[in-house]
């Protein structure tokens, strides 16, 4: 299947935040209410990693991520650190990484410790970016056995930064693949100071 092709007039696009509420959401450890901080249209990543209460296969996803402007003494992983799992299995690297010519695996952009983006796309701190990510599950047969990869494309403020790339399975505190669907999650890293935020999150479950 092609997912680059699909059209909303074949997807169902659902709003899983529209900067009202978090009525799709639910925290990842007990499944109580999601309790993220929303003002002014966005939600604050605090109050500990929150996901989707409906689960997905294959889809296109869009999100909308703010980083703040963090002093020169806070570096590396704590510099606005979170991340968007696909299935809750995969993430998909958050992080204040602007102007850093030398992109890695564990940068904004990033399949998290698998593979950095093909280019730094990143704005400025204090701006919105964008994921446009097209996700096609892992395949499994009858007996359970993998016949094929996770693939995953990413479009970052417009570039392209992974090309339908496989991913060889779950990052670091990625649930375990199987044939059944999953969450959407989004990470609250839990570092000090401000924090990221996110805005018109938006999914096309492809049947």
């Amino acid at each position: 299947v092609n997912l680059d092709n699909i059209t909303l007039t074949e997807a169902r696009r659902i709003q899983l935040f529209d900067g009202t509420n978090l009525d799709a959401w639910a925290k990842r450890g007990d499944g109580t209410a999601a309790t993220w901080p929303i003002a002014e249209g966005s939600m604050e990543s605090l109050g500990g990693d929150i996901r989707t209460k409906q689960k997905f296969g294959d889809f296109k996803l869009h999100v909308e991520w703010y980083e703040p402007n963090y002093p020169p003494e806070v570096t590396g992983q704590a510099r606005g650190n979170s991340g968007i799992y696909l299935q809750d299995r995969y993430e998909l690297q958050v992080l204040e990484s602007f102007g850093d010519t030398t992109p890695a695996t564990n940068e904004a952009g990033s399949i998290y410790l698998k593979k950095a983006p093909d280019v730094n796309a990143a704005t400025a701190p204090l701006t919105w970016q964008t994921y446009d990510i097209t996700f096609q599950a892992a395949r499994f047969n009858s007996s359970g056995q993998k016949t094929a990869k996770a693939r995953v494309t990413v479009v970052w403020n417009g570039v392209v930064v992974h090309n339908n790339v496989e991913i060889d399975g779950p990052t670091g505190a990625g649930d375990p693949e199987n044939a059944n669907p999953g969450s959407i999650r989004l990470q609250d890293h839990g570092d000090a100071g401000e924090n990221p935020r996110f805005r018109n999150v938006w999914i096309e479950p492809i049947a």
